[in-house]
């Protein structure tokens, strides 16, 4: 096993300690670092990035080659950490605790510890993980204007101003697919410069609003479908996802339900539940954002353009076309055509 301790005095900090114990090269683009590690320790890289108001942003994608605790002990750098598992899994204990507690794929973390207290963090060899992590410092958070952290349940509250640190603080979250996609979104992102950071700034701020949500819910006392399985839900979400990789086939629940050996009922639920659609709402959904996409991407007609989607009827789509963007696929279109004009004299 490895332990790398870690006594920050910056975000940054957190970066080159690892790189110090772990070894690599750490690369900086538009002050966006990238450790990248390919030894007999480990396979992989972690992404860094901060940005104003106390936020910090890393993503570990990473295969360790032993099982790597690294061990934080909290001085004048003490954020609070939303940590959440895309994929994998990782354990978390605080230094006066003797059982670590598991955090497994798709569920979250949010902890701080005490000024002078450790916060130990350990993950599993042999497996190639995603794990991503904000980190928030909070006096520097709590100068921004838009913070409002008066909306938050009582408990979030008073850790956000804790900003003497005062307080030991962990919620493990349920749980949750749409933390994923916005991490995924970030993972995605094209383009350079100002334009890439303040995408991702915004979506930063969209992961750090879920967690905030989540951790509300539970609050409240609301949880996953009883009649629902982590397992059920992890199956319903590779349905969506090829679904979406493939919108056109004639897709019914009877076959989706054969193929996945889950009931209708229970697709329907888990649907409702991750998507807030039934399945037929879902596909309808994913068709018609597929085919915005090709209106302004492709060069295809809008008759064929319907058809590679899977509607058999062009006026069926056209209206619901309509109801979804408040526009027709023919205005749409000649609405991108001009933008594309209009972009060509500029340049």
């Amino acid at each position: 096993m490895i332990e790398i301790n870690i006594n920050p005095s910056s975000a940054l900090d957190n970066l080159k300690l690892i790189q110090a114990q772990l070894g690599g090269e750490i690369s900086n683009s538009n002050n966006q670092y990238k450790l990248f590690i390919n030894n007999e320790l480990a396979h992989g890289e972690i992404n860094y990035a901060n940005f104003d108001w106390g936020i910090h942003y890393m993503d570990f994608k990473i295969k360790f080659f032993d099982e790597v605790v690294i061990k934080t002990t909290s001085t004048e750098f003490n954020p609070l950490r939303f940590m959440y598992s895309l994929k994998g899994f990782f354990y978390h204990r605080f230094g006066v605790d003797k059982t670590e507690r598991k955090v497994d794929e798709f569920h979250s973390l949010i902890f701080t510890n005490k000024n002078q207290k450790e916060n130990f963090i350990h993950f599993p060899k042999d497996i190639r993980l995603h794990i991503n992590m904000i980190q928030l410092e909070r006096e520097s958070f709590l100068r921004k204007k838009s913070s409002n952290v008066l909306s938050l349940n009582q408990r979030l509250h008073d850790i956000f101003v804790d900003t003497d640190h005062k307080h030991q603080f962990a919620h493990h979250g349920a749980f949750n697919l749409k933390i994923g996609d916005y991490i995924q979104k970030i993972n995605n992102l094209k383009g350079v410069g100002m334009a890439k950071v303040l995408k991702m700034e915004a979506l930063v701020y969209e992961i750090l609003s879920f967690h905030i949500q989540q951790h509300d819910k539970s609050q409240k006392g609301i949880s996953l479908p009883t009649s629902l399985a982590t397992r059920e839900l992890k199956i319903i979400r590779k349905i969506s996802r090829d679904i979406i990789k493939n919108p056109s086939p004639n897709y019914t629940l009877n076959d989706l339900s054969v193929s996945s050996g889950l009931s209708q009922a229970k697709l329907q639920e888990g649907f409702k539940f991750l998507f807030k659609r039934t399945v037929t709402e879902y596909i309808r959904h994913i068709r018609l954002e597929k085919a915005k996409e090709l209106l302004d991407t492709s060069g295809l007609n809008i008759s064929q353009v319907v058809y590679s989607i899977g509607f058999t009827s062009r006026s069926y789509f056209s209206k619901i076309f309509k109801e979804k963007f408040k526009i027709s696929p023919n205005e749409y279109r000649k609405l991108v055509i001009k933008n594309r004009r209009l972009e060509n004299v500029a340049a």
